[in-house]
């Protein structure tokens, strides 16, 4: 590992109002750990402690824009006159250590059970009235109204407009891994004939331009927004929206269309190639496609995917050889930033460690690490 990779990491990055110290990002992690869906000063230490350690962004766990998105306890709302406050804070503090964050905006749609907390006796939403691939023995969602559509398109415009008044640097929509967004992306969860369904994968894209456009007019041309993406899905790892790169670019069209600056993308190992013929992985095709700014994740710094971690019970260890990839990559510009998921919730230091040198010394990941707040 060069020193000269090494400092790739540190590179400094612009885009509009937004000046990144360097170019790690902490991926977002549910946590559960905010009572009464507030995030409280335990969490604004956890993510400042990120800020600390050359993370130039900090994207937060996911948040939910409306009581009917929830799906999993001790979840922070992003609605609400104590969530926001406790929202603040959390910026104050990452803010003061130097580091940039983005609420991650979310609604987890049909994954959401009724009897699930906070919310007991609402049914789930989605875009059509078909269980989720990933609930085993699920009840079929409450298919949404237009009416519904449009409710929660407002209710993620206005947990925008919220966040850029509370300080927040930017937002990122959740458009990945089989919550709501996505399942409108999905053929297995959108057989909708309106103008929010379609045959392709190009016309099911409509409901979250819609969603980009309600969010752009509420911030403004110049507040960064990142959508997250990805192929595979919570009851489908070896799903696909894209086949091609040319069902890739159909896809990504209305959606840079509609006002994305940054695309997120979410891939189970990012060394991996996405499709045959080139090594590009899906951040890498999506920024050729695009020429926009793409952040890739998945699987940096360990040997074993989260999923494969989760279903084989197989233990992630660190790995070196990732970071040699990861750093080439970069180097090469097919992506422009990195986000760090388990990796950096195992050890807070882990750039510091990095561009130290100081790779024996970082603390591995280990199933134990979700249990708290470090």
């Amino acid at each position: 590992m060069t020193i000269m990779n090494v400092k790739d990491l540190l590179k400094p990055f612009k885009l509009k109002t937004l000046k990144l110290p360097g170019r790690v990002v902490m991926a977002p992690m549910t946590r559960n750990r905010s009572p009464q869906h507030i995030p409280g000063p335990e969490v604004a230490k956890y993510y400042r402690r990120r800020a600390e350690n050359h993370v130039g962004l900090i994207i937060t766990e996911g948040t939910v824009v409306d009581v009917t998105g929830h799906a999993y306890p001790d979840v922070p709302n992003f609605f609400g006159e104590k969530a926001l406050k406790g929202w603040k804070r959390v910026v104050e503090d990452v803010h003061s250590a130097g580091g940039k964050i983005f609420p991650q905006l979310w609604h987890a749609g049909s994954v959401r059970q009724r009897g699930m907390a906070p919310y007991r006796k609402r049914p789930s939403y989605g875009p059509s009235s078909i269980p989720h691939p990933a609930i085993e023995d699920g009840e079929p969602p409450v298919e949404m109204s237009v009416d519904d559509i449009d409710g929660i398109i407002l209710a993620f415009a206005k947990a925008a407009k919220q966040a850029k008044n509370i300080g927040f640097d930017g937002i990122e929509i959740n458009g990945a891994h089989g919550y709501l967004v996505d399942q409108f992306f999905w053929d297995r969860t959108n057989k909708r004939t309106d103008r929010f369904g379609g045959e392709t994968l190009a016309e099911r894209t409509y409901f979250a331009s819609e969603l980009i456009r309600a969010v752009r007019d509420k911030v403004g041309k110049e507040f960064p927004i990142c959508l997250r993406i990805s192929q595979w899905k919570m009851g489908g790892v070896d799903s696909r929206l894209a086949n091609t790169p040319q069902e890739l670019a159909a896809f990504l069209a209305p959606l840079l269309d509609a006002g994305v600056d940054i695309f997120h993308c979410s891939s189970l190992r990012f060394f991996e190639p996405e499709f045959p013929g080139s090594d590009l992985n899906l951040a890498g095709w999506t920024k050729k496609i695009t020429r926009k700014p793409v952040i890739t994740v998945g699987s940096v710094g360990l040997d074993t995917d989260f999923v494969s971690m989760r279903i084989k019970g197989e233990t992630a260890k660190s790995s070196e050889k990732t970071i040699y990839d990861v750093l080439d990559r970069l180097s090469r510009d097919e992506f422009d930033l990195v986000a760090i998921g388990r990796a950096l919730l195992a050890d807070p230091t882990w750039v510091t460690k990095i561009v130290d040198g100081h790779f024996d010394k970082i603390k591995t990941f280990t199933m134990e690490c979700l249990e708290t707040l470090y």
